[in-house]
């Protein structure tokens, strides 16, 4: 790998990161802000900011360079509703566990992306999905993970969903307690009601003492519908292991994902039915993540170093379980160097937002004073966005 210690800024004022290309190969990986997504999810009344931004078509092709010939379905986790004025936002903002958008096909405009939560009796915003899985109890909510559109499901919308409690007085307010499955049946507008919720058992809050094992960070479609390279007609669900953040897979075929007993998992050799026995394919990783594929039918891994650090990193991978090649550091996050105490995470790729060789990659804004900085400054609470060339 190169070692240069400077960054070239290119002639139109991006910089090129030449330091974390291969000595082998003839191409710069060159990164570049891509601030019309960021602006188009900023608005003054309303959905006004979130984060855990995940994306899918709403034809269910991930293929790059395609997103003009569909729509794009987004949905959010922790986001909040409320009114600002000479930037500052109103007195009477709420906070949701989540929400959703869909997105006029590839016009990243203010005007071209809709969003959708729903409201109570008493018109009161409240979150788009709830948890009613059978292992749910009153008061848990849901922060979501990464989804699929399955067509061998007829035409099924999954999407992962972390249940969490409050912890009042805890070091950390919350804890997630379990994992669900939300399935959304083919042509299903918000408010969804004829979705139903499934439990999902790869949640494991000590995994023969590996640490925690979350899956539903990452889903990874490898089947013709998708527009995969080289399907094989299973989907690689990714997980999270543990305090090094190792990166976990497995896989089931597309039309028996609702049967958790056909799910395996990558041990390192091959395919096994012990959840506790799933190898590390890298780590340090973003509790949220993406993989997805190169047109070559190679995958690329997309993070954020240590899930909350300054650093984007790409790692590429031979096939969707591995081997991984060293992550190379293509961001560093310039929120965090504004002096309002922000702090940047969990960054993921938008493979079908993306153009062919680039990754559309989009990182998440808060704040470690949060109350205090979503009155005073209300636009951070938003994703922002980079494009990585890599071809």
């Amino acid at each position: 790998m190169s070692c240069n210690s400077t960054k070239p800024v290119m002639s139109d004022g991006t910089i090129s990161h030449a330091r974390w290309y291969e000595k082998d190969s003839a191409n710069q990986i060159i990164t570049k802000p891509a601030p019309q997504w960021a602006e188009m999810l900023r608005h003054d009344t309303g959905w006004i900011g979130a984060d855990g931004i995940y994306s899918m078509a709403t034809n269910g092709v991930e293929t790059p360079g395609k997103a003009s010939e569909t729509n794009t379905f987004f949905w959010f986790s922790d986001c909040i509703i409320g009114n600002i004025v000479a930037d500052t936002l109103q007195s009477n903002w709420q906070l949701l566990h989540n929400s959703v958008a869909y997105m006029d096909g590839d016009k990243v405009d203010p005007n071209h992306i809709h969003f959708y939560y729903r409201k109570d009796s008493a018109g009161n915003a409240i979150s788009m999905f709830e948890p009613h899985s059978p292992n749910s109890k009153p008061g848990d909510y849901y922060w979501l993970g990464d989804g699929v559109f399955d067509h061998a499901m007829d035409s099924t919308t999954y999407i992962f969903a972390y249940r969490i409690m409050s912890v009042p007085g805890g070091i950390y307010p919350f804890d997630d307690i379990g994992l669900g499955l939300i399935a959304i049946p083919k042509n299903s507008k918000p408010p969804y009601t004829n979705q139903y919720q499934l439990d999902v058992p790869f949640f494991l809050k000590d995994s023969k003492g590996k640490g925690k094992v979350v899956f539903g960070i990452s889903v990874l479609p490898n089947t013709v519908g998708a527009g995969a390279p080289h399907p094989d007609g299973y989907i690689y669900v990714y997980g999270v292991r543990g305090p090094n953040k190792e990166l976990l897979v497995a896989r089931v075929k597309d039309n028996q994902f609702e049967k958790f007993n056909e799910w395996r998992f990558w041990d390192g050799s091959g395919w096994n039915e012990d959840v506790n026995s799933a190898a590390a394919l890298t780590s340090r990783i973003s509790n949220e993540m993406s993989v997805s594929f190169m047109d070559d039918g190679r995958v690329i891994a997309t993070y954020e170093l240590d899930t909350n650090s300054p650093d984007v990193v790409i790692q590429a991978g031979a096939t969707p379980w591995g081997p991984f090649q060293p992550a190379k550091k293509v961001w560093e996050t310039p929120e965090i160097y504004d002096g309002i105490d922000f702090y940047t995470y969990n960054a993921k790729a938008h493979p079908h937002l993306s153009k062919p060789g680039e990754l559309l990659i989009s990182y998440n804004v808060n704040s470690f004073n949060f109350i205090d900085n979503i009155t005073k400054h209300p636009y951070h609470l938003r994703p922002r966005f980079i494009t990585v060339k890599y071809k």
